[in-house]
């Protein structure tokens, strides 16, 4: 039954009221009503624009008198007896304009009904053009077969007269509506909206035009219909309201096909909001709920639900349709592993699954071919038969749950993006009595499209991200060797997925002479290009610190560098791994002076926390970042005493979501400020407070707290610059190995301090100082003021000399020079015995 109120199916929420349109024209004919006598008793706005006459011209004179053509009694009773039988009538007519002028009309007259008391009749015309000959039928099926529903309405809202195109809209005989008012004929249901809406034409006279609304029929009140209706009041000849006619249009279909489109138009904005596999599959079913169906669930092939996964197909992650294609029929061998990545239930908790969100599911699809997810093409069951052989045999525990919450209805649909298949989307019904329609397929398979593009681009990323972060990983130290010199903790947060990992980097390299420099750098960009870079200039830096460089030379060449790999990659072509900038800060701490001397491009300055708990930002001449070229960098020293803590970190860590530096910098002294956490507990407690959630930046800290090389550890002599001081160097040497428990390394090292000695005694000039390191390593340092460095000959056997140095060699697990502002220092390490190391 047609619902007279913008009124629903009984479990389903009413939609608002839409604002008045002209969608049809049959709304804007010229309508009156006249008596059985002939007499004028109604007249329309539509009829005054039309012809020209007001209400008070009309209403009460004989109709006659508009005819511009004699009246034919004969004519007008066949007319009157043809509308008394019901049939009504159309004809065309020549009518007098109120200016004199004529127009010809094409009229329908309706079957006759009562108004208070009087037979009339609906009368209804057009202006007649050539154009209009094929419409001729539409207008003579008006009263019968038209697809308009049409009543007249007294002034207390009671039905006086309707078409059969109403009765059929409603399926109410037109006996049960006579003489009844709309909340009569439809008892239980809301109909206070339309009837308002009457009676405020019948108190106005401004009709109401393409009101629309939803209802549902009695012959199926399960599926919503949509209703277009317009309200005309009739007048009298004094110009008062005595009526109204209300016209109807189904426009079901078309309001189905806007639902649709909002639908997949809704369904964009909502789906996709984030690079997550697993919460794209979740948001589609969140969306589809109840929307568009009472429950579903989205199944997705193991690889693209787990990117940690391996494929057990040819494209690496999913199937593509060939492969599929060549797979025929389901089988335990070649059915696709797939799992539960998203569902949603009208019913709290989905009690209709049986598998949970994360569980592995089977490949199911209701025809047994693994066909169907290649072809794509979504399958339609109209009506679950929980008897169906496909149930209650095969899948009886589905068929149970089809019969315990009324599942009655079903659309599959394969998930696939980019010829590759990507899983299954079902939609059910159970709550909603409405079964699926062909129709219905359109917006699920356009709602699961767009949601594959998004797990697809989700999939994607994912492995794009995963491989550049192992990329990172791999490429960052996995110790950090801080010696006797530091104890060192450090921790990395890659940024947030959706922005891809960055190049941030730190690293802790052990230095000649019991110094360790400490490093923390970050790249331009996120991605693979952003951590390639990052490992090329680790290992740059890792290449320059082991020539002993000085922070401020180190960064030098480090900037020359950026510039070269910039200057190779090809003009017009996309940048790989090139440079596009970077950041850096070197330090060298050296245990023995508690010195440290650092040197820094465009990177923030380090933070010290002295061992009283005092926190401050050492002013270090900023440097410009690497890659600009030809500005100098400069380097700053400072007094580190033991137990001094010093961090270092990348701007990811203070910048936060309020992006003020400044802030963060204090925010993070603060947390440094903690007493009684061990390093490693205190590195990851400042990065969980200073970054609570994902930034779209890398987070790098790394934090070293300081160690002295007290005297019992370090020994240092002048030595004369004469030859018969190296045997006083040679003895002072063994008696120190000695007192250190170090006679295992006595001799060796002895020959060592010989030919060091001897090398600068022959060669430099100046002062000539000794020292011996003790620490995970034994350290001998001879310096001198020369800036000659050595050279390692292989002498021939006839030579006298030249094997000083390759024995040096051969006897110490690696050495080196390394040059200071009053000359250079020759160095060599050697292993101490197990029981010492």
């Amino acid at each position: 039954m047609a619902c007279a109120g913008s009124q629903s199916a009984p479990d389903a929420e009413p939609s608002p009221p839409s604002t008045p349109r002209d969608s049809y024209d049959i709304a804007n004919d010229a309508t009156a009503v006249v008596s059985g006598t002939g007499t004028v008793v109604g007249w329309t706005h539509s009829a005054r624009e039309l012809l020209g006459y007001r209400a008070a011209d009309v209403v009460g004179r004989p109709a006659g008198f508009l005819l511009a053509m004699p009246e034919d009694p004969v004519r007008v009773a066949g007319i009157a007896e043809r509308c008394r039988a019901g049939v009504g009538w159309r004809g065309v007519a020549d009518v007098r304009r109120r200016d004199g002028s004529r127009i010809e009309l094409d009229l329908r007259v309706s079957a006759s009904f009562h108004m208070d008391g009087r037979e009339c009749f609906l009368v209804s015309g057009r202006e007649r053009r050539p154009e209009w000959t094929v419409g001729q039928s539409v207008l003579e099926a008006f009263l019968s077969g038209s697809p308009i529903g049409m009543a007249v309405m007294s002034p207390s809202l009671r039905y006086t007269w309707m078409n059969d195109t109403l009765e059929r809209f409603s399926g109410v005989p037109r006996e049960h509506r006579m003489g009844r008012r709309l909340s009569e004929v439809l008892p239980g249901l809301e109909t206070e909206a339309l009837e308002t809406l009457m009676r405020g034409v019948l108190d106005t006279g401004v009709p109401v035009i393409d009101y629309e609304y939803l209802g549902w029929t009695w012959a199926d009140p399960r599926r919503k219909r949509a209703y277009s209706t317009s309200y005309l009041p009739l007048t009298d000849s004094d110009g008062n309201v005595t009526g109204l006619c209300y016209m109807v249009l189904d426009v079901t279909d078309r309001w189905n096909a806007q639902q649709r489109l909002a639908l997949v138009n809704d369904a964009g904005a909502s789906i996709g909001s984030t690079l997550d596999v697993m919460r794209t599959a979740q948001e589609l079913a969140d969306f589809a709920v109840p929307r568009f169906a009472d429950f579903v669930i989205v199944d997705l092939l193991e690889p693209v639900a787990n990117a940690d996964e391996p494929a057990p197909w040819p494209l690496g992650t999913g199937l593509s349709g060939q492969d599929l294609a060549r797979s025929g029929t389901v089988t335990g061998s070649n059915r696709p592993r797939m799992r539960r990545a998203g569902m949603s239930s009208v019913r709290e908790g989905c009690p209709e699954a049986i598998r949970r969100v994360g569980d592995p599911v089977e490949f199911v699809p209701p025809p047994h071919d693994i066909r169907f997810l290649a072809d794509g093409e979504p399958v339609l069951i109209p009506v679950l038969d929980p008897d169906d052989h496909m149930w209650a045999i095969e899948q009886p525990d589905r068929a149970a749950r089809i019969r315990e919450y009324g599942l009655h209805s079903l659309i599959s649909v394969p998930m696939r993006a980019r010829d590759t298949v990507l899983g299954l989307t079902t939609f059910i019904r159970s709550v909603n009595p409405a079964p699926f329609e062909p129709d219905d397929v359109l917006p699920a398979r356009e709602m699961v499209a767009r949601a594959a593009v998004c797990v697809d681009n989700a999939r994607r990323y994912t492995h794009e991200h995963t491989a550049a972060l192992t990329l990172q990983r791999s490429l960052l130290p996995h110790t950090l060797p801080g010696g006797m010199a530091l104890d060192v903790a450090s921790s990395y947060l890659p940024a947030d997925a959706k922005d891809g990992v960055g190049g941030d980097w730190f690293d802790v390299i052990p230095l000649s002479g019991a110094r360790v420099a400490l490093v923390v750098g970050d790249v331009v960009g996120h991605g693979i290009g952003a951590a390639a870079t990052m490992g090329r200039l680790r290992t740059a830096v890792h290449t320059l610190a082991d020539m002993d460089l000085p922070p401020d030379e180190l960064l030098a060449h480090l900037d020359d560098l950026v510039l070269r790999l910039s200057d190779e990659e090809p003009e017009g072509e996309e940048r790989g791994t090139s440079v596009l900038g970077a950041t850096c800060l070197y330090a060298v701490y050296d245990p023995v002076t508690q010195q440290c001397t650092m040197a820094r491009a465009g990177h923030p300055p380090p933070v010290v926390v002295a061992p009283d708990g005092r926190v401050s930002f050492p002013e270090l001449p900023a440097g410009p970042p690497l890659g600009l070229g030809g500005m100098p960098f400069e380097t700053a020293e400072i007094t580190l005493p033991e137990g001094s803590l010093i961090g270092l970190y990348t701007d990811g860590l203070i910048e936060g979501l309020d992006r003020d530096a400044e802030l963060g910098m204090s925010r993070l002294g603060g947390a440094l400020a903690q007493r009684g956490l061990p390093l490693d507990a205190l590195c990851a407690s400042v990065v969980e407070q200073l970054v609570p959630v994902p930034q779209p930046d890398d987070v790098a800290l790394l934090l070293a707290r300081t160690h002295e090389l007290g005297a019992d550890h370090v020994a240092s002599w002048e030595i004369p610059d004469d030859p018969a001081a190296v045997a006083g160097a040679r003895a002072r040497t063994g008696r120190l190995l000695r007192a250190w428990g170090l006679e295992e390394l006595e001799m060796t090292t002895e020959l060592i301090v010989s030919e060091l000695v001897t090398n600068a005694v022959r060669y430099a000039t100046g002062p000539i100082r000794l020292r011996l390191l003790r620490q995970s390593v034994l350290i001998c340092e001879v310096s001198d003021t020369s800036s000659t460095s050595p050279r390692l000959r292989h002498a021939r056997t006839t030579d006298e000399g030249g094997r000083g140095l390759f024995l040096v060699a051969q006897l110490t697990r690696r050495w080196g020079t390394r040059y200071t502002a009053e000359g250079k220092i020759i160095w060599t390490e050697q292993e101490l015995p197990a029981t010492e190391s």
